[in-house]
Protein backbone atom coordinates (compact mmCIF):
# COMPACT_ATOMS: atom_id res chain seq x y z
CA UNK A 1 0.00 0.00 0.00
CA UNK A 2 2.80 2.40 0.90
CA UNK A 3 4.60 1.60 -2.34
CA UNK A 4 1.47 2.50 -4.33
CA UNK A 5 1.21 5.84 -2.53
CA UNK A 6 4.90 6.54 -3.17
CA UNK A 7 4.62 5.70 -6.87
CA UNK A 8 1.51 7.90 -7.17
CA UNK A 9 3.39 10.79 -5.52
CA UNK A 10 6.32 10.31 -7.90
CA UNK A 11 4.05 10.28 -10.96
CA UNK A 12 1.86 13.20 -9.82
CA UNK A 13 3.86 15.35 -7.38
CA UNK A 14 1.62 18.43 -7.50
CA UNK A 15 -1.57 16.47 -7.07
CA UNK A 16 -0.05 14.56 -4.16
CA UNK A 17 1.09 17.81 -2.56
CA UNK A 18 -2.40 19.25 -3.05
CA UNK A 19 -4.01 16.24 -1.37
CA UNK A 20 -1.63 16.30 1.59
CA UNK A 21 -1.83 20.07 2.07
CA UNK A 22 -5.63 20.14 1.71
CA UNK A 23 -6.03 17.31 4.21
CA UNK A 24 -3.89 19.08 6.78
CA UNK A 25 -5.62 22.41 6.23
CA UNK A 26 -9.11 20.87 6.55
CA UNK A 27 -8.10 19.12 9.77
CA UNK A 28 -6.85 22.41 11.20
CA UNK A 29 -10.03 24.16 10.05
CA UNK A 30 -12.27 21.59 11.72
CA UNK A 31 -10.29 21.71 14.97
CA UNK A 32 -10.25 25.52 15.04
CA UNK A 33 -13.93 26.03 14.16
CA UNK A 34 -15.58 23.05 15.83
CA UNK A 35 -17.23 25.13 18.60
CA UNK A 36 -18.33 28.03 16.40
CA UNK A 37 -21.77 26.63 15.60
CA UNK A 38 -21.64 26.71 11.81
CA UNK A 39 -24.42 25.26 9.69
CA UNK A 40 -23.76 22.30 7.36
CA UNK A 41 -23.71 24.50 4.26
CA UNK A 42 -21.23 26.89 5.90
CA UNK A 43 -18.98 23.93 6.76
CA UNK A 44 -19.25 22.70 3.19
CA UNK A 45 -18.29 26.08 1.74
CA UNK A 46 -15.39 26.53 4.15
CA UNK A 47 -14.03 23.05 3.41
CA UNK A 48 -14.34 23.56 -0.37
CA UNK A 49 -12.68 26.98 -0.11
CA UNK A 50 -9.87 25.47 1.96
CA UNK A 51 -9.30 22.73 -0.61
CA UNK A 52 -9.23 25.34 -3.38
CA UNK A 53 -6.79 27.47 -1.38
CA UNK A 54 -4.50 24.47 -0.92
CA UNK A 55 -4.55 23.89 -4.68
CA UNK A 56 -3.76 27.53 -5.30
CA UNK A 57 -0.83 27.36 -2.87
CA UNK A 58 0.61 24.30 -4.63
CA UNK A 59 0.16 25.98 -8.01
CA UNK A 60 1.94 29.17 -6.84
CA UNK A 61 4.78 27.15 -5.32
CA UNK A 62 5.20 25.38 -8.67
CA UNK A 63 6.10 28.73 -10.24
CA UNK A 64 9.41 28.59 -8.37
CA UNK A 65 12.18 27.59 -10.81
CA UNK A 66 13.89 24.30 -10.11
CA UNK A 67 17.37 24.55 -8.59
CA UNK A 68 18.71 22.07 -11.13
CA UNK A 69 17.69 24.25 -14.06
CA UNK A 70 19.34 27.37 -12.64
CA UNK A 71 22.54 25.49 -11.78
CA UNK A 72 22.96 24.31 -15.38
CA UNK A 73 22.87 27.81 -16.84
CA UNK A 74 26.05 29.69 -15.93
CA UNK A 75 25.74 33.42 -15.50
CA UNK A 76 28.30 35.53 -17.32
CA UNK A 77 29.06 39.06 -16.29
CA UNK A 78 30.33 41.55 -18.84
Amino acid sequence: MLARIKSFAERHPRLAAWIVLATGMVIILVIAARNVGLLWNQWLFLILATIGLAGLCVWIISWEPDDEETDQQPTQKS
